[in-house]
């Protein structure tokens, strides 16, 4: 082991949850320092979601202390918090390979692990998949390594989202046993307090579930007095407007807490007698802090949401220096330009002000700037409000999290012909958060619904116009896309200028052959172009800008003027290219012998890996675009039969 590397003596003997067994609650304590020390320095050097998983590092240990995983089912909502989680569960000789090819993902992975029962990324969908493994126990299901009981973690944002309501709604009224857990990392608690954990230890000896349920309410009067008030804030979060009740209690679950996450005696107190004694749905209300135990994360705004690799003494992120600006600056701060000329723009984000760019476009406008927290269906309908009332909204969401707000997209957007601009970040595929952050499916979703312009930027000055485009579009839906990262460096214009509507343009004439590309593959048609003039071969190169409504006339003149088409974009088949193909077809092009090729994303999901990796796996780098204009003009399989 590396000098640098942390003392785990205690963790270096867990090879399995089974280990932790026979730990008291003392030694329980030694493991989750050293287990955060572990998660710290396996971060350091990979990068990744470092605060979330800080903050749960004594429940992950209680929880597997307690519960017989992997036949008791542990689901993570989001799962960004399951690095310790891994490190139990015989994954730490791995643990330095997180978010790397080949190496562990940074979620829960059915595929990587009988310990990651349910795979998630996105948010709000454990307390639905809990359930139905707790129907599943309870009707006979017998998958591997049987089932036991289910308990879910959700975090507080997560449990906003109308999916989660909607689980415990159905969890109450089933009945079934399962456990949530509301991690709470929005209020504060105080250090370990002796009465209160005292208290709660001693109830696990002999009292009923409901008496232990009652006199764990009581117990908030052990605390101290400036505790007390923190603690009975803590509990309305869950009140419910009807007097008698929390809002959990009125859904069907038995409500404990709020306890502190990060006690090891109440949580032993509390997970062992839930265990031993629930018999219906029950929900435990533990208060932690987001990076617990790494300074430089408890004093970030973010609390270490997200970090690059890192000092682990200083806490200073080494991130490589960037040659242009990133997508998400440029677009925020062109949206900025043209809400200071224009008082009815806003702007709207589902919980990622930092990663839409929203946090610079709420510094200038805060008034005209709403994050709805995770509920991308709640997002989209309430810019169509907007919309219809007069105002330009601008709707931005990541293309995998817009997903989640697709019917609201047809169904209150597109079918009434509301002018909401959506921002979709993160196109094409992202790195190291792998296919549950991909931004495969929009570019198709998305031109099926009628009147709906699609537009992608293929660099960072054409996203400066797209964003003007889209704010005078006033009749109707419009969306464009673009790549997480920087930019190519191409010259930035001092003002976006609106693009006349389903135009392209011509990048590079040619003859033979024609690349028509929509988004950001541009660059690589460029250089793929510059491989093939070495073998005297000069393509035509076209950006489409538009793949709704397509541009017939720069279509058909290069099927016209060229036997070879082949179209190229960031997304699934059914999309830009599926469009041009039925253009070409309702046209007659196939009739007249043109070759068509249309290069998309291959029929399965990528996992994480660099971008250029990513997109190597895609086909859709320099080489290969280079390979597939010889194989359409027959180069290739002439060379082969020389040979």
């Amino acid at each position: 082991m590396p000098s640098d590397r942390p003392h785990t003596p205690l963790l270096d003997c867990i090879t399995s949850p089974a280990d932790m067994k026979p730990l008291s609650n003392i030694e329980l304590k030694v493991l989750a320092s050293e287990l955060r020390a572990e998660t710290i320095s396996a971060v350091s050097e990979t990068g990744g979601h470092l605060g979330a998983g800080l903050g749960v590092v004594e429940l992950t240990v209680a929880l597997h202390a307690v519960f017989n995983t992997p036949k008791d089912r542990l689901i993570w909502d989001v799962s960004h918090q399951c690095y310790p989680h891994k490190v139990l569960t015989g994954r730490r000789d791995r643990i330095r390979t997180l978010r790397k090819g080949g190496g562990l993902s940074g979620f829960t992975k059915r595929s990587e692990s009988p310990y990651d029962p349910f795979g998630a990324a996105h948010s709000s969908t454990s307390i639905s998949a809990g359930l139905g493994f707790a129907v599943a126990r309870d009707l006979g299901g017998a998958p591997e390594h049987g089932l036991g009981d289910v308990v879910c973690v959700i975090g507080d944002g997560s449990i906003s989202a109308g999916m989660a309501y909607e689980g415990l709604n159905n969890a109450g009224h089933l009945k079934r046993r399962l456990i949530v857990i509301l991690n709470d990392n929005e209020m504060s608690i105080a250090p370990p307090v002796g009465a209160m954990s005292s208290y709660l230890s001693s109830l696990y000896a002999g009292a009923p579930f409901q008496e232990f349920k009652a006199a764990a309410k009581g117990a908030v009067s052990l605390l101290p007095q400036p505790f007390q008030e923190g603690a009975r804030r803590a509990r309305e979060l869950v009140k419910s407007v009807t007097v008698g009740g929390t809002l959990f209690e009125e859904l069907g679950f038995s409500y404990l807490g709020p306890i502190d996450g990060h006690d090891m005696d109440q949580l032993m107190a509390v997970l062992r007698t839930v265990k031993t004694r629930a018999d219906g749905p029950v929900l435990i209300h533990a208060i932690t802090k987001k990076g617990k135990g790494f300074a430089p994360a408890e004093a970030a705004a973010d609390k270490g949401h997200a970090t690059a690799k890192f000092d682990v003494a200083t806490g200073k992120q080494n991130k490589p220096p960037s040659n242009a600006p990133s997508y998400t600056k440029v677009f925020a701060q062109s949206l900025i330009k043209e809400a200071e000329d224009d008082p009815l723009i806003t702007a709207v984000t589902a919980a990622m002000p930092d990663g839409t760019g929203l946090n610079l476009f709420a510094e200038r406008f805060p008034d005209r700037t709403f994050d709805v927290g995770i509920a991308e269906q709640h997002g989209v309908t309430f810019c169509a409000g907007m919309a219809a009332g007069g105002l330009k909204p601008f709707c931005a969401i990541y293309s995998t999290f817009l997903q989640r707000g697709y019917d609201q997209v047809v169904h209150d957007v597109a079918l009434q012909r509301l002018p909401v601009r959506f921002a979709i970040d993160r196109a094409g595929l992202v790195g190291a958060d792998g296919a549950t952050h991909a931004g495969s499916f929009d570019i198709a979703y998305l031109t099926n619904l009628p009147d709906f312009v699609v537009m992608a930027a293929a660099d960072e000055a054409e996203l400066v116009h797209m964003v003007a485009t889209a704010a005078a579009i006033d009749d109707r839906p419009s969306a464009f896309r673009f790549p997480r990262g920087e930019g190519v460096g191409v010259d930035m214009p001092e003002r976006g200028i609106p693009l006349e509507i389903g135009r392209g343009r011509i990048v590079a004439e040619g003859d033979s052959v024609a690349i028509l590309s929509f988004g950001a593959r541009l660059s690589e048609c460029q250089k793929a172009a510059e491989a093939l003039a070495t073998k005297g071969i000069t393509p035509t190169i076209a950006d489409a800008r538009f793949a709704k409504p397509l541009d017939r006339d720069l279509i058909l003149n290069l099927a016209r003027d060229h036997s070879a088409l082949i179209t190229i974009e960031e997304g699934a088949v059914g999309g830009f290219g599926a469009h041009v193909a039925q253009l070409l077809a309702d046209e007659g092009v196939f009739d007249q012998g043109l070759k068509f090729r249309s290069m998309v994303f291959p029929d399965t999901f990528i996992d994480h890996d660099s971008p250029a990796e990513m997109y190597a796996i895609a086909g859709m780098n320099a080489p290969q675009i280079e390979a597939k204009v010889l194989e359409v003009m027959g180069v290739a399989s002439l060379a082969e039969r020389r040979a």
